[in-house]
Parts: C-alpha cells; structure tokens; sequence
C-alpha cells in the first residue's frame, strides 16, 4: 500500500527550487501555476530569503505548485498513478495539493484557493499578535492539559512525542514560564496562531469563494487532517480544507488511518523531510521516501512500482460508490437495508471501532444496484460499501 503525502508550510527552504527548475518541462508547468496564483514562484523558490518565504501569502502558494508540478514529473501519464496510489494525504495546506492530486479539484483551481487562503490568513494573523510552538516530549496527556490552562488550542497534533500550541504571543510567553514536565519547547517560525479560533476570518473569506468551485468525488482514497477519516465525498473534502483554517491538525490520526490501511510505504512530495520523518517514528517498518531533487525521480518511480497497488476506487464512476471512512465494524440502517431507492444525505449505517461510531451518508443518493458489505462486517478506511446508480440511470 502506497500513501503520497504532501507537506504543509514551514517544509520551505530558501533555493529548494533551483534544481527543479533547470527542467524545462518542469519550469513550463511551474511558471503556468504561478500565473494562476499571480506571484513569481520562481523567484521566491531559488532567490529569495527565508524571512521573504516565511510570509504566509508566499509560502502557501510556492507549496501547492511545487507538489502538483513534481506529481507530474513522478507520474508523467497521471492516469497511471491511480493503478499504484493507494491513498493521499497533506498535513495542512498540503491538503490542496492532495486534494488535486486526487482529481477532487483542478490544479488551476487548486492555486486559486491556495493564494486566496494565504492572503486570509496573513491578514487574520495581523489583527492579533499570535504563534505557535513546537512541544517536544513529555507526557502526552499533561501536554495537553498545559496547553489548555494556558488557554492555547494543541493546533498541530503531529504523533508521538510533538504537538504545537498556538495562541496569543502572551499565552505563549506564559507557556513557556510554565512548561509541561519533561518537555522541550520550540517556538515556531509562523506569522500567526493558525488552525486555531484567530483563523475564524479566513473561513469565512474562503467559503464564500468554494461555494463557486465544481468538484469531482476523489479517484483515490483521502485522509482528512480533521480526524484521520477517508473523505470519497469531493464536497465534503472541499469543507474539510476550508474549515480546515481554524481547527486542528489531526496528523497523528492521519497517521492511524495509513496503519489501518496497511500502509507499506510512504513518498512525501517536495519539498520534503518533514513527514517522513514524523512516519519513521510513528509507523515502525514502513518503508519512506522523502522526494527532494528531481534526480531521485527514477529511484521515486521504482518506490512507488514496489508500494503501489490500486485503491480500487476507479473501477467503477466513483460518484456511485459509498465508502466507508475508517476501521471498524460495519452496522447497515434498518430504514436503508431494504430500500430501492435512497435520497441524498440518507444515512446507510455506522461503522463502529474502540474509539468512535461514524455514521455513513449516501452523498448523491440514487438507486442501489448492490450491498457490498453485510451487517456486522469488518471494513477498512475507503473500502466501497453499496453501489449506487443516479435515479433514472440504466
């Protein structure tokens, strides 16, 4: 099983463009994304210094263009990579990058929303004085509760062993007056408290803009940062990114999701280091491949040629098809059990494990042609579980 994962902000370093940049194909592609977005990409990925590309505005859109760019040179025939990609994942805006790669949404589309949610942000991170700060070690549960008396929000929950806080830069200075035992803190080289309630403006200037975007159910599995769930609705992935902005980072249940799906390898777009190196602590035995200069691309492709197997969803038009959004044990709705037809938001059941019970809703509703689990089954993340025809399809 092969996850691609993309990066969220903070995984830039001055230069990082330069060798892809000396591809002509690659350079064409990038310099379009970057019309799209209306910012010289270029230069902020090879010129430019590290304060310049820690602005939000830049660091966000150099991000996405970089991934959907360096997608195309790993599978220069993009259909292909459906036969190998098991599921994606972006930690952050590293979502919209997952998100087009899935084909929920275009990449032009993709650069759209990524420059319109970085110019939100900077602005909503300007009204307050706000940051964030890496918490390394101690215990989970008393990092957490420190977090919470200081009136911080544990904004990035990245695994075993690294949460970030975030708040006003007073909450912070507190923070660090009274740290959790056992724990180092790192303070973050953001421009404001994101994924917290400070972000709430942002949503609202991006929802506004999302009510406009057509989107595409996923073409491969996609593993939401809100809960570690798998998303096959593309309206409800788009959601997900946009309120994304102002609640929490769910990496570690991202993290969940892979092992459950039997994840055996792991390939970060660029550019990359950051998630890997999370995976390699947290995913003990999982093959990674952090991708960083174009000359690793073949040595990238015969990764994904070993990992890669198809997720399954591409069989069939995937607007029929209901999946289940996690581990556990599969409970068909009475009222859906036996019905012909089923409506739009109707509820198909729950799937039902040791930590939570989801409920599962028909996103387009139509009628069933096939159950393709039984009740009390055991179901994995994404796994289909009743086809669908639109009402009136043959």
């Amino acid at each position: 099983m092969l996850v691609i994962v993309a990066p969220g902000q903070g995984a830039q370093t001055p230069g990082f463009l330069k060798p892809w940049l000396e591809d002509p194909v690659f350079a064409s592609r990038f310099d379009w994304l970057a019309t799209v977005a209306g910012l010289d990409l270029a230069h902020y990925g090879t010129e430019a210094d590290a304060e310049t590309i820690r602005e939000t505005q830049i660091a966000q859109p150099l991000l996405v263009a970089t991934g959907l760019v360096a997608a195309l040179e790993l599978f220069p025939h993009p259909a292909d990579a459906f036969d190998q990609i098991g599921a994606v994942a972006g930690h952050s805006v590293g979502e919209i990058a997952a998100a087009a790669g899935a084909r929920v949404i275009t990449a032009e589309q993709a650069m759209v929303l990524v420059r319109e949610r970085g110019k939100a942000m900077a602005q909503a991170a300007a009204t307050t004085p706000t940051g964030m700060t890496a918490v390394l070690g101690g215990d989970r549960e008393e990092v957490l509760a420190v977090i919470e008396t200081h009136g911080l929000t544990a904004a990035n929950d990245n695994g075993p062993g690294q949460i970030v806080a975030a708040g006003t830069m007073e909450q912070l200075a507190a923070f660090a007056e009274e740290p959790p035992a056992k724990a180092r803190l790192m303070p973050l080289s953001v421009a404001g408290a994101f994924h917290t309630h400070h972000m709430e403006p942002a949503v609202g200037h991006l929802a506004g803009l999302a009510r406009s975007v057509s989107v595409h159910d996923p073409r491969t599995r996609v593993i939401s940062n809100r809960d570690g769930k798998v998303v096959h609705d593309g309206r409800e992935v788009l959601a997900r990114i946009v309120g994304q902005i102002a609640s929490p980072v769910r990496w570690d249940l991202c993290l969940d999701a892979m092992d459950d799906l039997g994840v055996t390898g792991i390939l970060e777009m660029p550019p990359a280091g950051t998630l890997t190196g999370i995976a390699k602590r947290a995913l003990k035995g999982v093959e990674t491949f952090a991708l960083k200069t174009p000359d690793q691309l073949d040595d990238a492709r015969a990764f994904c040629a070993k990992h890669g197997e198809s997720s399954g969803l591409g069989i069939s038009p995937t607007w029929r098809m209901v999946v289940s959004p996690a581990k556990g044990t599969f409970h068909i709705a009475a009222d859906s059990a036996d019905a012909e037809v089923l409506s739009s938001g109707t509820t198909i059941g729950e799937v039902a494990s040791l930590r939570d019970r989801t409920v599962v809703a028909a996103p387009h509703g139509g009628r069933v042609v096939e159950w393709l689990v039984e009740d009390g089954d055991l179901v994995s993340p994404g796994q289909p579980l009743l086809r669908l025809h639109p009402e009136g399809g043959q």
